[in-house]
């Protein structure tokens, strides 16, 4: 019998707690969801952290109401401003040729895992970019071939423990009997991408609407990523500073905003207010929300510059989040500043295909891939008997 499972996604401006199952042809079925607005957080730093036990119980409180399900185990996504990506080599050697376990595998990871007793980070997903047998062939899923040896190239994620610590301490004032903490950008990339894709290198830009991330993966792991604060509420923030306007005036006006309209001196964007119609001339706005973008780009090539691995210079990079992938012309605007093709991606599920929840539903879907029992010390922990 299919079991709810509960996921709590930190975007940038909304906390999303959704309640769901697998559904048939394996598709999600969200039967609850809680969502709060909130300050949101920067640089990795909580805006109004006094806020955040009072917006986390309501979201949780909404999808608890919305499902008729009390939420006792649940499933953290830490966003990327909070996390590190470390990849390392590992390599057993197997008393004989014979085929491989998944406790053979399971100890490859652990003959990797470096990260014990720090104090400033904990090991929340470890993932291979890549296994490798004793005729060095490279491949995902080793077990049941056989082999004298056992290497790969891994990804663990490290969250920060600043981050784990708070976010425990809210849990227990809300009630919440046990967490799992998984790797966000993790999720999205495992859940937006098919595994042929991933085989060939994949690259994501996810947009938010105070923060974005970049990132490189391949296999079942990601391989480099970086977060910084940019996101779809600075291009509001722009608008409002150098038309002198509102910011609810600028939010409303990006909206409006057609980059590929090719506007001449006299078009111009109008936009209702309770009191009025304001308008905007359209060469101008444009000129500010292409800037704005042009610095998004110029920052994502700064980022990747600081990646040491070598990847095709033809795949694509894709574009998620609700930050920017909704605003009309944005994607070909980010293409030309970076020189690079450029797609919008969203989950692919027809009645959730909306980038902004890419986040959130890769959560979910991650956790019921992974579908393991809930006790006080998780799946994670026990794996690596944190």
């Amino acid at each position: 019998m299919a079991q709810d499972v509960a996921i709590l996604d930190f975007g940038s401006s909304k906390i999303t707690v959704l309640i769901g199952e697998r559904g048939v042809n394996n598709t999600i079925t969200v039967n609850g969801i809680g969502e709060c607005d909130y300050a949101g957080f920067s640089d990795g730093e909580w805006f109004e952290p006094e806020q955040l036990t009072y917006v986390v119980g309501h979201a949780i409180s909404n999808a608890e109401t919305n499902s008729r399900t009390k939420i006792r185990h649940l499933y953290i996504g830490v966003p990327g401003e909070f996390t590190t990506c470390v990849c390392r080599d590992a390599q057993i050697s197997l008393s004989k040729k014979r085929k491989i376990t998944e406790a053979d595998v399971e100890a490859l990871h652990e003959q990797g895992n470096a990260f014990r007793g720090d104090v400033d980070y904990t090991l929340i997903n470890s993932q291979p970019i890549y296994y490798t047998l004793d005729d060095e062939r490279r491949l995902i899923q080793p077990v049941g071939l056989s082999s004298t040896r056992l290497g790969g190239h891994i990804s663990y994620i490290l969250a920060e423990n600043r981050f784990i610590h708070f976010i425990d301490r809210i849990m227990d004032e809300i009630g919440i009997e046990s967490v799992e903490y998984v790797s966000a950008l993790l999720a999205e990339v495992l859940f937006l991408f098919d595994d042929i894709k991933r085989d060939q290198y994949v690259m994501l830009v996810d947009v938010g609407y105070i923060t974005s991330s970049v990132v490189l993966a391949r296999g079942d792991g990601i391989l480099f990523q970086r977060s910084f604060s940019f996101g779809g509420g600075h291009i509001t923030g722009d608008l409002a500073t150098a038309l002198g306007i509102s910011y609810t005036l600028a939010e409303s006006l990006k909206r409006k905003v057609v980059l590929s309209l090719n506007a001449g001196e006299e078009d111009v964007y109008e936009v209702a207010t309770r009191e009025s119609t304001q308008t905007f001339p359209a060469q101008l706005v444009n000129e500010i929300v292409t800037d704005c973008i042009g610095r998004l780009a110029r920052t994502v090539t700064k980022c990747l510059a600081q990646c040491e691995y070598d990847y095709p210079d033809y795949i694509p990079y894709h574009l998620t989040g609700g930050g920017l992938s909704y605003l009309k012309g944005a994607r070909d605007g980010l293409s030309k500043q970076l020189g690079k093709p450029v797609e919008i991606i969203a989950p692919p599920l027809p009645q959730f295909s909306r980038p902004h929840l890419s986040s959130s539903l890769g959560l979910m879907d991650m956790v019921l891939n992974q579908q393991a029992p809930v006790r006080k010390k998780g799946f994670w922990s026990k794996l690596f008997n944190r």
